[in-house]
């Protein structure tokens, strides 16, 4: 993520705050973390889990909804969240981050990749129909480089893990004369 001491992060769909305290290893005191959810039981592990560092805070919020940031996080980071939206919450999130980033600030959406479950192995295709919802089924066929760059977003950099069905795509939120 390439994480600078000084940099603010919004951390959408925070849940229990692992990658928030994971973060905060390489801020300074300068640096913050915003970490957002809905659940009443993972902010709560959250907030228990990032206890001792100050400039990390958890905040209700739907991250689908309108958020009330413009301009002030140098990175936001969505980890396996927003493939559970339909594509228009999704449109709405992704609006989320672009509003809130910096201009030259990064979204990093850590998530699964784009790929033909048809064609998968079976032991991907028994888990996509077993254990994740339909949602996800419809993430995976999606051009996400595309749908990011319809929405201002550029310079992309894909690091993937798991034989490439999981990925951590970086985009920059780019300037209106880029």
């Amino acid at each position: 993520m390439d994480i600078r001491p000084d940099d603010a992060i919004l951390d959408l769909g925070a849940g229990t705050g692992r990658n928030a305290c994971l973060m905060r290893r390489y801020l300074s005191e300068q640096g913050r973390i915003v970490g957002l959810d809905i659940g009443p039981e993972m902010l709560a592990q959250a907030q228990r889990r990032c206890r001792r560092f100050a400039n990390v805070t958890f905040e209700k919020q739907r991250v689908e909804e309108p958020l009330p940031y413009e301009e002030e996080f140098d990175k936001v980071f969505i980890s396996f969240v927003l493939h559970g939206f339909i594509q228009e919450d999704r449109l709405r999130i992704i609006a989320n981050a672009r509003r809130a980033l910096r201009p030259g600030g990064h979204f990093l959406i850590l998530d699964y990749n784009e790929f033909d479950l048809a064609r998968s192995p079976w032991p991907v295709r028994f888990a996509f129909r077993r254990i994740e919802c339909p949602l996800a089924s419809d993430f995976v066929r999606r051009d996400w480089r595309a749908i990011l760059q319809e929405q201002g977003f550029g310079d992309f950099q894909a690091h993937r893990y798991y034989f490439g069905y999981v990925r951590l795509l970086a985009a920059r939120r780019m300037l209106l004369a880029e």
